[in-house]
């Protein structure tokens, strides 16, 4: 079975990316393994810290490196992608030369309550991932506008049209993994 790390660029609880990933989760069962990368205690890039480095950040890289590829879902903070996601991106391109991100397959998606699904914050990640080596699934992309009534109690999608667009897309990024992954 495809691993794949999820990173959830939402701290929140109550988290409608979170609720959308475990969507997705749901929807790929049998035949991705969603790991997912615990943010919440991850420190603020800080180069000092690499000398007693936080158990948080091998966590993450640990997380990365032994994943097939990468989904990241955010949500859109001022036209940008939320700042634990850049922490995220910096602590696993260190140290030099152990670059956590190199090579791995990476789909970016996000919910929004509005109508463009965290678009532009996606569009922005999009070329950061490109610029630490990750093959960044360009196509087809996925903006989710968040209807809480499309998912049930569990997290599970209920809306049929929702169901089939998303395990489209779920099933691109699958082949997009196998082909791109190492």
């Amino acid at each position: 079975m495809t691993k794949i790390a999820v990173l959830v660029g939402s701290l929140r609880a109550d988290s409608i990316n979170r609720t959308f990933a475990q969507g997705l989760e749901k929807l790929a069962a049998g035949r991705m393994e969603f790991v997912y990368a615990d943010l919440s205690s991850l420190p603020h890039y800080n180069e000092d810290l690499w000398a007693n480095v936080p158990e948080s950040v091998t966590a993450l890289k640990a997380t990365i490196e032994a994943a097939d590829g990468v989904l990241i879902v955010i949500p859109e903070y001022n036209r940008t992608y939320p700042g634990v996601i850049k922490d995220a991106i910096d602590w696993a391109t260190r140290p030099w030369g152990k670059n956590s991100w190199a090579g791995k397959p990476v789909a970016i998606t996000g919910a929004s309550p509005g109508a463009i699904g965290s678009a532009v914050a996606q569009h922005h990640l999009r070329t950061t991932m490109v610029t630490v080596g990750t093959a960044v699934m360009g196509q087809p992309e996925l903006y989710y506008a968040f209807k809480p009534d499309h998912f049930d109690a569990q997290g599970a999608v209920t809306d049929a049209a929702t169901k089939a667009f998303l395990e489209a897309w779920l099933a691109s990024f699958g082949d997009w993994v196998a082909k791109t992954g190492k």
